[in-house]
């Protein structure tokens, strides 16, 4: 009987090590495997939802209606505020401005100056249905990655867009900083 008791209990040593040396033989491929992903961080909404908050009220102390829009890295709308009273276009320029900071990784403002000094590049203007390169659009860069972007559509003028559109970035300390309206 002791001699069942003990051959029982090896054989159910034998198979645990067998299942688990089966389970790490199918998990160890695969967390390999997860190695080779990349990773990307991502913008949380209670940040964008700050960014525009901050955009909306330092056009809104200015006397401007606009609207503020953020999105992800890869250009989809995180988030959206318009200004009681702001004009209906401002939501697609907002959005377009953002998309197209996000995407070009750079101020709309400067892609705008960089196709006028180099006639080469207004292809630009037609890269998709998606882009406008008007002043107003920043990339969200925290900590040397970008994350998204930031738009504003309003305020009359591209530089004050732009100054609302710092402010949204300097509310969640992200970078660029724009250069200061002429």
């Amino acid at each position: 009987m002791l001699m069942k008791i003990r051959s029982s209990r090896k054989q159910r040593v034998v198979i645990v090590r067998g299942v688990l040396c089966l389970l790490i033989g199918l998990i160890v491929p695969r967390l390999a495997l997860a190695d080779d992903l990349p990773k990307e961080s991502v913008l949380p909404l209670r940040l964008a939802d700050k960014a525009i908050q901050a955009a909306l009220d330092a056009c809104k102390k200015d006397g401007y209606r606009v609207s503020v829009s953020v999105v992800d890295r890869g250009g989809v709308l995180r988030a959206m505020g318009r200004a009681d009273g702001a004009g209906p276009h401002t939501v697609d320029s907002s959005r377009k401005k953002a998309y197209t900071a996000a995407s070009l990784r750079r101020p709309t403002s400067e892609v705008a100056d960089l196709i006028t000094k180099v006639p080469t590049l207004q292809a630009l203007r037609d890269m998709n249905g998606e882009v406008l390169i008007v002043g107003g659009g920043l990339p969200i860069d925290i900590g040397g990655e970008v994350v998204g972007g930031i738009g504003v559509g309003g305020a009359p003028g591209a530089h004050l867009d732009d100054a609302c559109a710092q402010g949204g970035l300097d509310a969640i300390g992200a970078v660029p900083k724009v250069a200061p309206a002429k």
